[in-house]
């Protein structure tokens, strides 16, 4: 199947590096990042999970869980990851999905035949707490992500989903963000006391409202 911005994403269950879940139980009333791997063993998912490991403190205080994805079994996961922890200097923590028979990442689109026919592609999936895919990535087996990049689109999403504002380009959490447009801009005081700068009657800027 195919998933757009917006879709709810699919529940599954699935045999993990901690044993069985239920992707919703799992995520309960928090974000989530779903993020799949061609295989274990290779290189630059290695460092991909080992970063994901070190920045649990950042993922937890945005409320969000990670889990990952990759073709191979639990077993074959759980020395994986004590290479992981080895290699990074870390301890993977979240689990792994085992998906032998590609039944997730068929149901997540993660095969393109294209690229490969039998190995997922490294996609990448932010979830809200109601179960909407709210963004996807999707990298070449041969450029790590940026996870810098996943931390600033979480705070987008988060921040924006709260307020009425749109992020614009290279924004860091803190920095100014733009009103949107269905807001009048003498209704903008009340909403943003902080202040505002009109730079054209489409383009007007506030300090970021929660900060």
């Amino acid at each position: 199947m195919s998933i757009r911005l917006g879709d709810t994403a699919p529940n599954f269950q699935a045999e993990t590096s901690i044993g069985n879940i239920d992707f919703y139980d799992f995520l309960g009333d928090s974000w989530g990042v779903l993020f799949s791997h061609p295989a274990d063993y290779t290189p630059v998912c290695t460092t991909e999970l080992g970063r994901t490991a070190a920045l649990k403190g950042e993922f937890e205080k945005r409320n969000v869980k990670v889990l990952a994805l990759s073709v191979d079994s639990a077993t074959s996961h759980q020395g994986w990851i004590s290479d992981i922890n080895e290699t990074q200097n870390t301890s993977v923590e979240f689990p792994i999905i085992a998906d032998p028979e590609k039944t997730v990442a068929n149901l997540y689109d993660m095969i393109h035949p294209n690229a490969s026919e039998t190995l997922t592609v490294r996609s990448l999936f932010v979830i809200s707490p109601d179960k909407k895919v709210k963004l996807m990535i999707t990298y070449p087996a041969s450029t790590g992500r940026n996870f810098n990049e996943v931390l600033r689109v979480i705070d987008s999403l988060q921040l924006t989903a709260n307020y009425s504002v749109a992020t614009p380009a290279d924004w860091n959490d803190g920095d100014d963000v733009i009103v949107v447009n269905s807001i009048k801009t003498e209704d903008i005081p009340a909403k943003f006391p902080k202040g505002h700068q009109v730079i054209k009657p489409y383009l007007r800027t506030t300090p970021q409202p929660n900060k």
